[in-house]
């Protein structure tokens, strides 16, 4: 299973490291991706969606 948030999509990026000649190395930088709890259910949430659940609830 690829490292994705199960609420929403977010993926991994891909982008380049240049080295002091300028060459070019593909790297991918990986979204923090933790377990959470949702309905009884174990998901991959990124940070951001656990942050913004929390304020929901704190909200309510």
């Amino acid at each position: 299973m690829a490292r994705s948030c199960s609420i929403c999509n977010r993926g991994s990026l891909k982008g380049n490291m240049r080295s002091h000649s300028k060459i070019a190395t593909i790297k991918r930088q990986q979204v923090n991706v933790q377990t959470m709890f949702k309905d009884g259910k174990r998901v991959l949430a990124c940070t951001s969606c656990i942050r913004n659940q929390a304020k929901t609830v704190a909200k309510a």
